[in-house]
């Protein structure tokens, strides 16, 4: 039995997805990040305060509570983000975006932003435009 059209497609958006994270590895790699680490960085700074809760977090990023929590770990030791408590509930536990990491995330941007332009770069402006409107859809 040959895959169906749909499962085509989802085939077809893994590897894309995969030469995505390779370009952008690449270029992240340079500033001692992978992919995951700069989405985590990137959700904080986007985040009221630039802080949030891990398991918020980790929905934002696409990971388990503790894969997370595995991912912040070093995260923490090199200064990139910081441990908070929670003035409302000590239970829960706080994570926010360091001046050190607002400083690398500063300083990987101008990368990332270049890596995007060159995946995109088959596309005219037009077609990304499309494209935004499905892959926000699926989303």
């Amino acid at each position: 039995m040959e895959p169906t059209k749909e499962a085509q497609l989802v085939l077809s958006i893994i590897n894309l997805n995969s030469k995505m994270n390779r370009k952008l590895g690449g270029s992240l790699s340079v500033h001692g990040l992978g992919v995951s680490e700069f989405l985590v960085l990137s959700q904080l700074r986007i985040a009221p305060n630039q802080t949030m809760r891990r398991v918020d977090l980790a929905e934002k990023v696409g990971l388990t509570a503790s894969g997370v929590t595995r991912l912040l770990n070093p995260m923490e030791k090199i200064g990139l983000v910081e441990k908070t408590a929670s003035s409302r509930d000590a239970r829960v536990s706080l994570v926010a975006l360091s001046k050190s990491g607002k400083r690398v995330l500063d300083e990987v941007e101008m990368a990332v932003n270049d890596a995007a332009e060159s995946l995109l770069a088959p596309l005219d402006v037009q077609r990304q435009k499309q494209l935004a409107k499905l892959v926000h859809a699926l989303a």
